[in-house]
């Protein structure tokens, strides 16, 4: 019997090329479980500010390409550090553009979580907690379990294997979501 691959679109909230949150999301890609696709969607730096002006059947052609990629996938993980206190700039935009139209969105009745990375002892607790929010607004399924504010202080969470399990742990929670996973 063959099945389908599920598909995980990874919206990373650094657009930093030696982000650390962007080198867990390509750990994750390249350590996903089998018969799992793990899709780190380029381009977010391409997607202008979300702006209804010029959104509809001619939205910018990188806001296109991301709903697009975002409503091919089957779940969807934000891999993002903490701004500030809050989330980066270019994540809050992803989510705004993948929530119109309102309530039919890419990114509607998609499970979704959050995992990453700060170097501070709090982890991105709050960036995370503002994605979720976010996420949830627009129409997602958040799924309360999967997420991971890992600190980066006193530990390398890119070679760590507890850390590492942690991020993996979250992805095959995930991936392995359904309603019926909760009333279980």
């Amino acid at each position: 019997m063959s099945t389908t691959p599920q598909t995980v679109a990874v919206l990373v909230g650094s657009l930093r090329a030696g982000s650390t949150n962007r080198k867990l999301a390509e750990q994750l890609r390249d350590s996903a479980p089998e018969g799992v696709v793990v899709d780190i969607v380029e381009g977010l730096d391409a997607v202008p500010f979300y702006n209804e002006d010029v959104d509809g059947e001619t939205a910018p052609a990188a806001a296109q390409a991301l709903r697009e990629r975002v409503a091919r996938a089957d779940k969807v993980l934000a891999v993002t550090p903490e701004y500030n206190g809050t989330m980066p700039a270019v994540l809050n935009n992803a989510i705004d553009w993948l929530s119109r139209p309102y309530g039919q969105g890419a990114i509607a009745g998609k499970p979704f979580g959050v995992v990453g990375t700060t170097p501070t002892p709090y982890g991105g607790k709050w960036s995370h907690a503002d994605t979720q929010r976010s996420a949830k607004i627009a129409g997602a399924v958040v799924v309360e379990d999967v997420v991971v504010s890992q600190p980066g202080v006193e530990v390398d969470v890119l070679t760590d294997p507890e850390v590492q399990a942690k991020f993996r742990s979250a992805l095959t929670q995930l991936v392995e979501y359904t309603p019926e996973t909760v009333a279980a």
